[in-house]
């Protein structure tokens, strides 16, 4: 098997785990955090998850730079939700 087509059925694969899983639960987190609500443990360890995975993959998103944009939105989507997600943190604990 040649590097580009390993490449390509890691990246069918990450794909549809992202199309039927991740994305999925992102935006219910996403939603759940919006609402002014904190992170449970499985919240907690499902982004550690996404993060370790990223982090994993990134040397096959630089040799393709046609999964850079998919790669660089889902990225921004879990910034955004860890960001909201201290910031319902910071907020709870000044009222605490």
């Amino acid at each position: 098997m040649t590097e580009l087509s390993k490449d390509t059925g890691i990246a069918m694969a990450l794909l549809e785990r992202m199309r039927t899983q991740r994305l999925p639960r992102a935006f219910a987190i996403k939603e759940k955090v919006d609402r002014g609500e904190k992170l449970d443990g499985g919240d907690l360890a499902f982004l550690h998850e996404v993060f370790e995975t990223a982090e994993q993959i990134k040397p096959m998103v630089d040799r393709h730079p046609e999964y850079q944009d998919i790669y660089t939105s889902a990225l921004q989507l879990y910034k955004e939700i860890t960001e909201k997600a201290l910031e319902n943190e910071k907020g709870s604990q000044s009222t605490d």
